[in-house]
């Protein structure tokens, strides 16, 4: 590869992580900032939860039908489109603030961001080769989690009671624009054709993986959409809401790569369920032993070994399913997870929501619930089926935390 292709690569890909890294910041503040305005607004939990779900549904939606308007219209002039219908959403909860309005600007929003991440992601592919692909979609997921934490500290910047944090956001994400819209490398001819997906034979193939997927859809979806509430709620005020998720994805950050490594040398399915025992486990004990008035650190350091339990799991479950598929099939299974992981999304924020309106613990009640349900069925297909035959395991990569396409 000659000097000048090489600088070429690495520029597009300053430019498509740099316009990530800007999305995923706004997308992670505008999360915590609907929950606790939510809140101050005295929406009900399954309300809150309902506005969370609303902005899964748009990434299902988004996921299976952007990749029609990137092939009509071209990567770039899609991200400028979607981009801007993104940042005039985000001002749009003002204008109405009724949780059916919120819902329905919500999923506008996720259908925007699987368009923007689905022209992000594309393009990397399409610049990546063979050998660097691996090493270059898990730098576009460790990016993610980098700047989810980063979102997550701007959060007590502006009262969230104020329009301030909502301009904010807007204007995060179009500043998000500006490095691929004035990138000068070309952006690939085609995008990518849709698959075929059977989530019956998927399931056949791996009922860990779509039960897993479908869970971790669940927990996250939950935490994220519903933990600034929990927060508030304990009394936590801005900056400690913002540590309090911040915490949760840096503990994903820290835990991604031991926990890949650790899956790469022994059977997955045994990181999957003692993953989902500890963040079961740690949930536990934030809600029943550690006392309202314990330290703030010590609750930090408990979401951060929740976060680092539960974030990486959703890559592993890949990796997990794609050890027993043909290379050929690769495509398909991810977008068969895909579904199903964003169809527990969707629900997991409902369901939460619902339990924190009738059960003071209903957020906790609902995430372990879900975790000892991916360790029971796993340590159930543990002993029931024996490991993958293949003689060689797929190599494992980050997964980005929104996760929007099959590769």
């Amino acid at each position: 590869m000659s000097n000048e292709a090489l600088r070429t690569i690495v520029s597009t890909l300053i430019a498509l992580l740099a316009g990530y890294g800007l999305m995923q910041m706004s997308n992670t503040l505008q999360g915590t900032l609907l929950s606790v305005r939510g809140g101050i607004e005295g929406f009900a939990a399954w309300e809150i939860g309902a506005i969370g779900a609303g902005f899964w549904l748009g990434i299902v939606f988004g996921s299976l039908r952007a990749g029609r308007l990137i092939r009509r219209v071209g990567h770039i002039r899609t991200f400028a489109a979607l981009g801007a219908v993104a940042s005039t959403a985000a001002l749009l909860h003002l204008l109405m603030i009724a949780p059916p309005v919120w819902i329905m600007v919500r999923a506008l929003t996720g259908f925007c961001f699987a368009g923007l991440f689905m022209v992000v992601e594309s393009w990397i592919n399409g610049a990546a080769s063979s050998q660097t692909r691996g090493q270059i979609l898990s730098l576009y997921g460790m990016t993610g989690l980098v700047a989810g934490i980063c979102g997550q500290l701007l959060f007590p910047a502006a009262d969230p009671a104020q329009f301030r944090p909502f301009c904010i956001v807007s204007c995060i994400i179009a500043l998000a624009l500006v490095p691929i819209a004035l990138t000068r490398a070309a952006a690939p001819q085609e995008a990518e054709g849709e698959v075929r997906i059977s989530l019956r034979k998927l399931y056949a193939q791996s009922p860990l993986g779509v039960v897993a997927g479908f869970l971790c859809g669940v927990t996250t979806s939950a935490f994220f959409s519903l933990g600034p509430l929990w927060a508030q709620r304990r009394g936590f005020d801005n900056e400690a809401i913002a540590l309090f998720m911040a915490s949760g994805t840096l503990g994903g950050f820290l835990m991604t790569w031991p926990l890949g490594w650790l899956s790469d040398r022994m059977d997955r399915r045994a990181v999957i369920v003692g993953a989902a025992v500890t963040a079961a486990i740690t949930f536990l004990v934030i809600v029943a032993f550690i006392p309202s008035d314990a330290s703030l650190s010590a609750i930090y350091v408990c979401v951060a070994l929740f976060g680092g339990t539960i974030i990486p799991t959703y890559s592993i479950v890949i990796a997990h399913v794609n050890d027993g598929v043909t290379p050929g099939e690769f495509v398909a299974a991810s977008g068969g997870l895909l579904i199903v992981q964003g169809v527990g999304a969707t629900v997991g924020p409902i369901v939460a929501g619902l339990a924190m309106s009738v059960a003071e613990r209903g957020l906790s009640i609902t995430i372990i619930t879900a975790q000892l349900l991916i360790a029971l069925w796993g340590a159930y297909w543990f002993s029931f089926r024996p490991a993958s035959p293949n003689a060689s395991k797929a190599d494992f990569v980050v997964e980005p935390p929104v996760p929007v396409r099959a590769r």
